[in-house]
């Protein structure tokens, strides 16, 4: 579920044909040697490929329709070797509708102090034709991600790498689809949000579907099938089984496996890449899906609880932004529940009634099937964990009524001071920066969720980077933060964003 195009970024380098065929000649070179490095570096989560320099208006215009038509085609990278005239990229530009990243660099690392003449000079012109390209994209008002440093550099691959990642994130909006069972939990407001601006800002298609449709398709699981699922789940997991019997146990774990078929059968048929349910519309499912949609959601599916069909697609997105990372730590729907207030131990204990996603998980995975006081079904059957330590962000998309806001706070993940033995949930342990009572303040003035998307592998920088692109503000709480200055940024962006 979680595979995409094989997507590719284009290396569009940009020069003119005052400097005679020797100057373009070394500026194709340096170009082609750039890009053979970048893809050798084994630094990149996608190629990056070649292409003639740009030198003319109609040259331009042309490989930018191209890569508008390529469906791999994720990204543009510019660099200007030497001066390009940047009128000569405007149509180009005006026609563009992927992604941009403007490579600031030079192919030399020094300057060659003892050998350096004009024609050096004029063939290595980045200092200020970047600088003329750079004005032509701030003139038309351009989105774009600008990365300064030299190319063979570890934190400038590492930056454009970051910068891949949310490209992909950027196009692959337009493809979300999101099927809510049921519609949002009664007279909760921020939940809710308009599904018609979210499809024109975002691209996103949010239908909602009886939840017996989705029964239709559970009941016509064969028993079998759920009997083999259930024996995977068996071999991958601890079975606790608490006061239940095997038989019994078993059975309560076999109709999540019934449902994560049946589910799983539902979302491909009908393209769906996200998925929203709700305890009080259950419909004809005897359980409120819990293990299934954990599952689901570590195959790459978004989730959101209780009708929350915007956190479902921030988290389907992340996932894709974070696809075939080496070493991911995980993504997952969340949500605020109680507070650690000891001095010196202070924290947000996250979770959900059932679903957190097991990409997150940090030592053993259990499968519980536990009461669940709301729904109204038999005992559900989960998958129980504690997750990792390390850094992470949280994020949050709020719709305010004239526009949407993405708030993200930077977290640190650890563990809780001691264990719970009686809470048959998979959880989560973080401090919000700059602290708890800062950054908790702050998030409730920016108008955050108690849910969440998030991840502990994508950073800050590039989920902002993403908000960018898709137009809409954004609200960062981290180490910085004060909430006078917090105040301030928000009476701002009501101005900029009336």
């Amino acid at each position: 579920m979680l595979q995409t195009k094989k997507y590719q970024f284009w290396f569009c380098t940009g020069s003119q044909d005052l400097y005679g065929d020797e100057c373009l000649a070394h500026v194709a070179e340096h170009s082609r040697v750039i890009v053979e490095s970048l893809n050798e570096s084994g630094m990149l989560p996608y190629e990056v490929v070649w292409k003639p320099t740009m030198i003319t208006s109609e040259v331009i215009r042309r490989t930018f329709r191209e890569a508008n038509n390529d469906e791999n085609c994720a990204g543009i990278i510019t660099w200007m070797h030497t001066f390009s005239p940047a009128k000569s990229w405007i149509l180009g530009l005006q026609e563009l509708n992927r992604p941009i990243c403007h490579l600031h660099t030079q192919f030399n690392r020094e300057i060659p102090y003892s050998e350096i003449d004009m024609d050096f000079m004029n063939e290595n012109q980045s200092a200020h034709g970047d600088r003329e390209f750079g004005h032509m994209m701030t003139r038309m008002g351009i989105e774009r991600k600008v990365i300064c440093g030299y190319w063979e550099d570890e934190d400038v691959r590492k930056r454009l790498a970051d910068w891949m990642r949310t490209a992909v994130g950027i196009v692959e909006s337009s493809h979300v689809r999101v099927v809510r069972f049921a519609d949002n939990m009664r007279n909760v407001a921020v939940t809710e949000g308009d599904k018609v601006e979210a499809q024109l800002k975002f691209g996103w298609e949010v239908d909602a579907y009886p939840v017996n449709e989705l029964v239709d398709y559970v009941n016509a699981v064969p028993d079998a099938e759920a009997s083999a699922l259930t024996d995977e789940y068996y071999d991958q997991y601890l079975i606790e089984l608490g006061d239940k019997s095997p038989s019994e146990f078993r059975r309560h774990v076999q109709v999540q496996a019934q449902i994560e078929l049946g589910l799983r059968n539902f979302l491909e048929e009908n393209n769906y890449h996200a998925v929203v349910t709700h305890f009080g519309d259950l419909g004809g499912l005897k359980q409120l899906p819990g293990l299934a949609i954990q599952r689901l959601m570590a195959d790459g599916y978004g989730f959101g609880a209780e009708g929350d069909w915007k956190t479902a697609a921030m988290v389907r997105i992340m996932k894709l932004m974070t696809q075939n990372m080496e070493n991911a730590k995980g993504t997952s729907f969340m949500e605020d529940y109680t507070y650690n207030l000891v001095p010196g131990k202070e924290g947000i204990l996250e979770a959900h009634m059932l679903e957190v996603c097991p990409s997150i998980h940090d030592g053993s995975i259990s499968i519980k099937a536990c009461p669940l006081s709301m729904g109204n079904r038999e005992d559900p059957a989960r998958l129980v964990f504690t997750s990792k330590s390390g850094h992470g962000i949280a994020t949050s998309l709020v719709d305010l009524g004239n526009r949407f806001r993405l708030i993200i706070n930077e977290v640190e993940c650890g563990k809780t001071e001691k264990p719970m033995p009686k809470l048959p949930v998979a959880t989560a342990f973080w401090t919000p920066e700059p602290n708890l009572k800062t950054g908790a303040e702050a998030w409730i003035l920016a108008g955050g969720a108690h849910h969440t998307a998030f991840s502990y592998d994508l950073t800050a920088e590039q989920m902002g980077d993403w908000a960018a692109a898709m137009g809409i503000e954004t609200v960062y709480i981290d180490k910085d933060t004060t909430i006078r200055g917090l105040q301030n940024e928000l009476r701002w962006n009501s101005i900029y964003y009336r």
